[in-house]
C-alpha cells in the first residue's frame, strides 16, 4: 500500500520529510518531485528498491540510474570531479540537468555499467527533493517518471511505497551532460538552457 505524504515546496515540514526519509531507510521507494518530472527513487544500498524499479519501469538492466544528491560537495564524493566538471557543475546546480561524471569507488559495483564506470548526478533546485535527500544522509538513486504525481502512481503505484505529493512539476525530462577533451557533449536535450554554458 502507497502512503502519501503532503510536502509544500514553499512551506516544507520536517516532520514530513522524516516520514518519507524512515520509508527509504527501510529500503522503501518513493515518488517525488524534481525541478523537472516527478521521479522514482530509493536510498543508494537500496537492493530491492533498485531492482522493484527496473522490473516496473521495464528497464534494461544496461540502463544505468543517477544519483541525486543535496549539492556538488556530496556530488564529489561519488563522481570524480576534475577542475573543468567542477566550474562546470558550480554553474548547472541546482538546476535542471544531469552531468555524467567518472563514478568514484563510493557507487556499488552493481550499478555500474561494466565498460563505462560512469554516474549521472542530479542536484535539482526543487526545495523538498533537497530537503529528503539532505535528511536521508546519502545519495537518491533516481528514475523520472512524469509530470504529475497521478501519472505516476496509475503507472508505478506497484513499486511505490510513498509518494511525496508537492503538486506538478515542469513536465521535461532534465539535460544530460558530459564534459570532454573537446568541450560540452550534450547525450539529451530537455529542460535547461545550454546556450550559456
Amino acid at each position: 500500500m502507497t502512503t502519501t505524504i503532503e510536502i509544500e515546496p514553499g512551506r516544507v515540514d520536517p516532520r514530513r520529510v522524516d516520514r518519507v526519509v524512515t520509508i527509504l531507510h527501510e529500503g522503501g521507494v518513493a515518488a517525488y518531485p524534481t525541478d523537472t518530472m516527478y521521479a522514482l527513487g530509493c536510498a543508494i544500498e537500496a537492493r530491492k528498491g533498485v531492482e522493484r524499479i527496473f522490473r516496473t519501469k521495464q528497464m534494461d538492466q544496461r540502463q544505468r540510474l543517477a544519483l541525486i544528491c543535496p549539492d556538488v560537495s556530496t556530488a564529489a564524493v561519488y563522481g570524480h570531479l576534475s577542475h573543468e566538471e567542477f566550474r562546470l557543475a558550480k554553474q548547472i546546480f541546482p538546476g535542471p540537468y544531469t552531468l555524467v561524471l567518472t563514478a568514484t569507488r563510493e557507487i556499488p559495483r552493481t550499478l555500474l555499467d561494466k565498460k563505462r564506470r560512469e554516474v549521472g548526478i542530479r542536484i535539482p533546485d526543487h526545495s523538498v527533493t533537497i530537503a529528503i535527500v539532505k535528511a536521508l544522509g546519502r545519495p537518491l538513486l533516481t528514475t523520472s517518471a512524469f509530470p504529475t504525481l497521478d501519472e505516476t502512481l496509475e503507472r508505478y503505484r506497484s513499486c511505490v511505497d510513498v509518494a511525496v505529493d508537492s503538486g506538478d512539476t515542469a513536465g521535461d525530462v532534465s539535460t544530460v551532460l558530459r564534459l570532454t577533451d573537446e568541450g560540452i557533449e550534450i547525450l539529451r536535450q530537455g529542460a535547461g538552457r545550454i546556450d550559456q554554458l
